[in-house]
């Protein structure tokens, strides 16, 4: 899969096998400021979007197959990759190894910074919205009227850059247990978020780290121990959280 990207931000570039065994890739708008080729909201093409592949199976034309439910098999002028859509950025998507929800942290521009949890099929807004709220001076379409909120965002005074996670899953810090581990490369906070089952928006967010870890992504063992990756001169590169004594 070649996918051409018209600026030199927004790459997205994550990659993760869902519990399903299907092979998830998010990629940004393809750059610059203001989505200036509408690519969020456009599904003729990959950008802006989650795709969902299956890398066991091939075609004629492809090394991979589309799954037969994704949500847009079938729908004339969509591509059937796409599994949800509507991202500016999304810096690191990961799976719950416990609940297979699917969470995307999507950097923002302006104003919001924001984490979501993937729906099959789902917009989530940009770029006639950013966060929650209308984007610019956009007019909101029809489509995007339906666009799925954000369960948590924060504005830009608290951090300027999100860094998605992990949902710490290791018995070893048992104040973490369940909760969605995220960063902002910024400000250099690590938080942790608390959704319940069936809730629309997270009920708790805690600061693990006040400030000063500039993290570019976040790992996880089989333990489901979760790891920090940073940027270090040092080669330190690699860290685990641990208790404040």
């Amino acid at each position: 899969m070649v996918v051409p990207q018209p600026y030199q931000n927004h790459n997205g570039g994550s990659i993760e096998f869902g519990n399903d065994g299907y092979l998830y890739i998010a990629f940004g708008d393809g750059g610059a400021r203001n989505d200036p080729k509408a690519n969020g909201q456009n599904r003729s093409q990959l950008l802006g979007s989650i795709l969902r592949i299956d890398v066991d199976q091939k075609t004629d034309n492809t090394a991979y197959k589309v799954p037969t439910d994704n949500p847009f098999v079938g729908v004339e002028g969509v591509r059937p990759e796409i599994y949800a859509y509507g991202f500016r950025n999304p810096w690191r998507i990961a799976f719950d190894r416990k609940t297979g929800k699917l969470w995307c942290a999507d950097v923002g521009q302006d104003l919001w910074e924001e984490v979501n949890v993937v729906n099959k099929g789902g917009n989530y807004g940009w770029s006639v919205r950013e966060g929650a709220y209308t984007f610019g001076n956009r007019t909101p379409s029809a489509e995007s009227a339906n666009a799925i909120d954000p369960i948590w965002a924060y504005d830009h005074s608290v951090g300027k850059s999100i860094t998605g996670g992990r949902v710490y899953r290791s018995d070893r810090l048992k104040e973490l247990e369940g909760k969605y581990l995220y960063a902002d490369y910024v400000s250099g906070g690590v938080w942790a978020l608390t959704l319940e089952d069936g809730a629309k928006e997270a009920v708790r967010n805690e600061e693990v780290v006040a400030g000063g870890l500039p993290v570019l992504a976040f790992g996880q063992d089989a333990q489901g121990e979760v790891y920090v990756m940073i940027d270090s001169g040092k080669g330190e590169s690699i860290l685990r959280l641990e208790q404040d004594k």
